[in-house]
């Protein structure tokens, strides 16, 4: 496809096809040649539950709100690593086109956002084998499954806004990429995860609260599997948080890309 170099003279449907091709590039480049495929997408969770089975569950004892640790950790798992996958490659993104991104105009969001789109198919690979855990433990969906429709939302919202502010920084400063690897590895024992966030002593709560993923993370869970509403109070920092976060880092975002092809 061959852009103009004038904005005005493009239209929408092309970013659209460009947009398309990057997250089909970046699939086919993640599994083409991998001998198991797409099944990685399900491997990363799966092992990751039964290390935390083992640890949390079998030696520190956490509970699970008396449903099976397993069930319990991976409702979890699956949106942390939507999350954590997408953020570690969307933060090199810029530097990794950075041919197109000197050479060619188009709103440069495009890139980071394709790397997003590109885990749709790990999230649902996952989702796919929830699904199957669901029907091995016998636990049936109830009318709140349908509120995991609005934490997926706020999960890509929050995830598209700080792969924003990543990989614009990165640009400019490439010691960010190394920083965001040490901090996600940290985030996810600072998320409920592993735990249930009634587990949390109400002197370090406020700072749980402030993290927009514990309301997500503990939205599916509430939702798939006790079939109960969720902590609406959390849910409502979280979505004002992600909000904020978003707008901030994509009118910052706006504002610094007209510098990515001199740095670059």
């Amino acid at each position: 496809m061959i852009l103009s170099d004038k904005a005005e003279r493009i239209s929408p449907a092309a970013y659209w096809e460009l947009l398309m091709n990057l997250t089909r590039r970046e699939v086919k480049g993640r599994y083409s040649q991998s001998f198991f495929g797409v099944a990685w997408a399900i491997a990363q969770p799966l092992a990751t539950m039964a290390v935390f089975t083992i640890v949390f569950s079998r030696v520190a004892k956490m509970p699970s709100g008396g449903v099976p640790y397993p069930i319990f950790a991976y409702a979890a798992l699956v949106p942390w690593f939507f999350f954590s996958n997408s953020v570690a490659s969307g933060t090199l993104s810029l530097i990794t086109y950075r041919n197109i991104v000197t050479k060619t105009y188009f709103p440069r969001e495009i890139v980071p956002l394709a790397q997003v789109c590109s885990r749709f198919i790990d999230f649902f690979a996952a989702a796919a084998l929830y699904a199957a855990l669901m029907a091995y433990y016998r636990i049936p969906l109830g009318p709140w499954a349908l509120m995991t429709l609005v934490f997926f939302a706020l999960l890509v919202l929050f995830t598209v806004g700080f792969t924003f502010a990543t990989s614009a920084l990165n640009v400019f400063y490439r010691d960010v990429n190394p920083v965001v690897q040490i901090a996600l590895q940290l985030w996810l024992y600072l998320t409920p995860v592993a735990y249930p966030i009634a587990a949390i002593s109400p002197r370090f709560r406020p700072l749980f609260v402030l993290n927009p993923l514990s309301a997500i993370v503990e939205g599916f869970r509430s939702s798939l599997v006790f079939g109960r509403a969720p902590e609406w109070p959390l849910v409502g920092v979280s979505a004002a948080i992600t909000i904020a976060l978003f707008t901030a880092a994509f009118v910052t975002f706006k504002r610094m890309d007209k510098y990515f092809a001199d740095v670059i």
